[in-house]
């Protein structure tokens, strides 16, 4: 059984695809940068690389990471997320 506070696998799949995205498209990234320049991969890129096929099973992860805090968006659609500082 999973402590309440615990991410699900997938959950913790998601936002290391958003972290590693990050460290691949800025190359010396610093705060500043991550929130102004860089945008997150897209619902299907994410899906992809955790290995969810539906957009909606992706955005439903990419929800429940955004109702704990952990990302943000801008607008709202996914490809304007950010990790939350």
């Amino acid at each position: 059984m999973t402590r309440p506070d615990a991410l699900s696998s997938r959950q913790e799949a998601t936002l290391a695809t958003i972290r590693d995205w990050i460290a691949e498209t800025v190359e010396s990234p610093s705060v500043r940068q991550i929130a102004e320049t860089v945008e997150s991969p897209s619902v299907r890129q994410i899906g992809g690389r955790v290995g969810l096929s539906t957009t909606s099973s992706v955005a439903y992860q990419l929800g429940r990471l955004e109702a704990r805090g952990l990302i943000s968006r801008t607008g709202h659609r996914w490809h304007s997320c950010r990790l939350s500082t």
